[in-house]
């Protein structure tokens, strides 16, 4: 059957997929460690500890979900598309049920077990099994390096207008006068995302469709069983590299995003402001949208990726030394540095296909679902560091609801706030630039290898 051409309503489509996706993923990274310690009055550390015991679940689930991937039918729909109108339910489900304020006064015993049950839940079993067939099916929407590319930047936007409506548009509901968060509002603000969650992934639905075909090879699939895989995965340095970029780029970004909102209403004593800051955010990444797929067809993906973090590294390390008393100074370097973050996010799920074809070409086998699970697991061990890092960095301030204006521990949150994302954004570029080898001649190359095998296998 004839399907109808990659187009617009492919681009749209994928860019709702990560718009109900980070309605919740963005709803924790960004709020979880806040909610928890000023809502719920559990220790930063305790929520960065559950968040990381997590991660190691993941190892489990994510690949997991990456082989029953491979291993699932090809339907109407196509083979990954079914499994987010199954679990788009749950998933928004156990978001909502993460952030109910009315059992704060339930014993400490209670609430570090309820939020270690529902965080697992939600982003260990839910999330796991929507995320993983969403990620796997931009390689079966085209084969062409421009539409993945296309579908890169779309879907980083769609996360970005899901990430401008949590952290720039909730800070304006969730926090009163004196720069508080108040529980009971955030609480049903939680329950809004949860329905545009379920809107988006219906959305993604619909309007995507499935066109690179290949039937997987059940045989093949038995033979390399999870041992081989995990051979074939350490000997493939494209994998490493890029698992182990994933990690330290989230480390950086998620860590500058969660202290938003500690910065903010803590330092500058102006809870608004995080609105600002994430405005600007988000005109920076529209500005990496406009330009990211030009620069990336002309220069390639890693290269611009790797010039783009020194870039948003450098700027934040100035912030760190400068230390402006001026929020809305503060404000635009921070745009700075969200500009360079923008263009390797815009380019960066378009590298994950890079390195699906490049172990295609490797190992002999096609393997969408696993490879993707594998980063996948990596982006979550990233989450996990940055939330455990940043609980035990504002633990060893002194953070806690007595504190939380004091001088010393006001000034530890800065250094936090520009520092660490500062660290990892170099490393990040230089990782890109001598570490990841596949670059733009050797994606070119690879393009038109599997052009030729899957053409004689047709």
């Amino acid at each position: 059957m004839n399907k109808k051409p990659f187009g617009i309503v492919d681009k749209l489509g994928y860019m709702f997929g990560d718009f109900g996706n980070d309605f919740t993923f963005m709803l924790s990274s960004t709020f979880l460690l806040k909610f928890y310690t000023d809502i719920m009055g559990v220790k930063g550390s305790v929520v960065g500890i559950v968040m990381m015991v997590a991660r190691f679940i993941d190892a489990f689930t994510d690949v997991g979900m990456g082989r029953i991937c491979d291993r699932s039918k090809i339907t109407k729909a196509g083979k990954f598309k079914p499994w987010i109108l199954r679990m788009g339910g749950p998933v928004a489900l156990m978001s909502f049920l993460m952030y109910q304020s009315s059992l704060a006064n339930m014993s400490m015993t209670f609430k570090i077990v309820y939020l270690v049950v529902t965080y697992i839940l939600w982003g260990s079993v839910f999330y796991t099994s929507v995320n993983i067939p969403y990620g796997s099916m931009a390689s079966a929407i085209s084969d062409d390096p421009n539409d993945r590319q296309s579908l890169s930047t779309f879907r980083t936007m769609g996360g970005t207008l899901a990430g401008g409506i949590i952290t720039a548009g909730l800070p304006m509901i969730v926090y009163n006068k004196s720069n508080e968060l108040m529980g009971g509002r955030f609480t049903i603000v939680a329950g809004a995302c949860s329905v545009g969650a379920i809107i988006c992934y219906l959305l993604c639905y619909t309007m995507v469709t499935e066109r690179v075909v290949v039937e997987p090879d059940q045989n093949a699939l038995k033979r390399n069983n999870v041992g081989v895989m995990l051979k074939n995965a350490f000997s493939n340095r494209a994998l490493i590299s890029i698992i182990v970029s994933s990690i330290v780029m989230l480390l950086a970004q998620l860590t500058l995003q969660s202290m938003s909102n500690y910065i903010f209403p803590n330092y500058y004593h102006n809870a608004k402001a995080i609105t600002a800051g994430m405005g600007v955010m988000g005109f920076a990444m529209v500005a990496a949208a406009v330009s990211a797929k030009p620069l990336a067809k002309r220069f390639g993906k890693a290269e611009i990726g790797a010039v783009a973090s020194l870039f948003g590294g450098l700027v934040s390390l100035l912030v760190f030394f400068i230390r402006p008393s001026n929020v809305w100074v503060f404000v635009v370097f921070q745009a700075a540095t969200w500009l360079g973050l923008g263009m390797y996010q815009m380019i960066g799920w378009a590298m994950i296909t890079d390195v699906i074809d490049y172990s295609e070409i490797k190992n002999g086998i096609r393997e969408d679902g696993t490879v993707y699970a594998l980063y996948s697991f990596a982006r979550k061990l990233g989450q996990a560091a940055s939330a455990g890092l940043t609980g035990v960095l504002l633990d060893m301030v002194g953070y806690s609801q007595a504190t939380q204006f004091d001088t010393d521990v006001v000034n530890g949150i800065f250094n936090i706030t520009t520092l660490i994302p500062a660290i990892g954004f170099i490393v990040l570029g230089l990782m890109l630039w001598f570490w990841y080898p596949l670059h733009k001649k050797q994606v070119d190359e690879n393009v038109e290898k599997l052009r030729q095998i899957h053409g004689e296998e047709k």
